[in-house]
């Protein structure tokens, strides 16, 4: 196509303008306003048995008070020098020894922990302790205090899952820590799951309802979520995209767990395979139970138990079952349904 005449005279209006700070719109829509997302993110999958090993070499070498929080990032190798695992979603694996000790803090980030190994330690949330067992989900909401500590004779490990990207995306981060190790009990473990646990709630303005009103549970223990995963399995067939998924919800108003992070679980049923589904929330996955295979847009994963991997906006995934596969995952889908973007496609 020939040059329309007055084109000519463009790159030198562009190096005219530059140091004005002002730049054609026209020369880069296309890169901005994508037909389809395109993540800066790619698929990738960690061993738990070389990020533990790693994790406890490192317990050797540094306390849990040192660190402050004793971490190895789970770092998306096309996002390196980020600590992204998504390009809005953090992950990693925390180790607490036994008689440790994670000082007590606060800051604007969401958190959710979900227990890979060990069982007894706890993270206290404002104070009430959530006694850790394997496959429990651990909130600590933002600008909750919370710290750790591990009173059981063996390491505890879990998966950190955050929104930092996101929380430094608007420039909106604080941080405070408290003085002491720990914050003083102010409810004995399970009080929040015996008032706000049950699809009942203290009455609002009484004493007894002592927790934020818009985010009170903060403890999902693996013994209901995967009794909830049986019944279901039991009760309806597969879906073809899913298996079998159950969404962890926040019983103030039925949403997700936090403002920005949304969390699930799925049963992929012995020898099924899931048909391709793409979504725009970035998800991390944590294998539970069982083995099989994920094709992440033509990436290939041999699953096996406690296994993770991350599946990048719009990225077709299917899932093979070996034995029944039993997954959680977390994703930025609370975000962007908030924003109005959340959206899934179907093959």
């Amino acid at each position: 196509m020939d040059q329309h005449p007055t084109e000519a005279g463009l790159p030198a209006l562009y190096r005219e303008m530059a140091p004005h700070h002002l730049f054609p719109l026209w020369e880069v829509l296309h890169a901005l306003v994508t037909p389809a997302p395109r993540s800066a993110a790619r698929p990738a999958l960690w061993r738990y048995a070389e990020a533990r090993d790693f994790l406890l070499r490192a317990g050797a070498l540094i306390s849990a008070e040192q660190a402050e929080r004793r971490v190895l990032i789970l770092e998306n190798p096309a996002l390196p020098g980020t600590s992204s695992v998504t390009p809005s979603l953090y992950a990693g694996l925390q180790l607490i020894l036994p008689g440790e000790v994670a000082p007590c803090h606060r800051h604007a980030q969401s958190a959710l922990r979900f227990v890979m190994e060990g069982s007894g330690a706890h993270t206290a949330v404002d104070g009430e302790k959530a006694i850790m067992r394997p496959s429990d989900l651990v909130l600590t909401p933002n600008w909750q205090w919370h710290d750790h500590g591990n009173g059981s004779d063996a390491p505890m490990i879990w998966l950190d899952g955050l929104d930092i990207p996101t929380v430094r995306f608007f420039e909106a981060s604080f941080a405070e820590r408290l003085d002491g190790p720990a914050h003083p009990e102010t409810a004995p473990p399970g009080d929040t799951a015996l008032r706000y646990g049950r699809n009942l709630r203290p009455f609002r303005g009484t004493a007894a309802a002592r927790r934020p009103g818009s985010r009170p549970l903060f403890h999902y223990p693996h013994a209901e979520w995967s009794a909830a995963l049986d019944a279901l399995e039991a009760a309806d067939a597969p879906d073809p995209h899913l298996g079998h998924a159950l969404e962890f919800t926040n019983p103030a108003d039925g949403g997700p767990v936090m403002p920005t992070i949304a969390a699930h679980v799925r049963r992929i049923p012995a020898g099924f395979t899931t048909r391709a589904r793409r979504s725009t929330d970035g998800t991390v996955f944590v294998v539970v139970s069982g083995s099989g295979t994920a094709r992440v847009e033509g990436t290939e994963f041999r699953l096996e138990e406690r296994d993770l991997f991350v599946v990048p906006s719009w990225h077709a995934l299917e899932i093979e079952a070996g034995p029944a596969l039993t997954l959680f995952a977390y994703s930025d889908r609370a975000a962007q349904e908030a924003l109005g973007l959340w959206r899934e496609g179907r093959s």
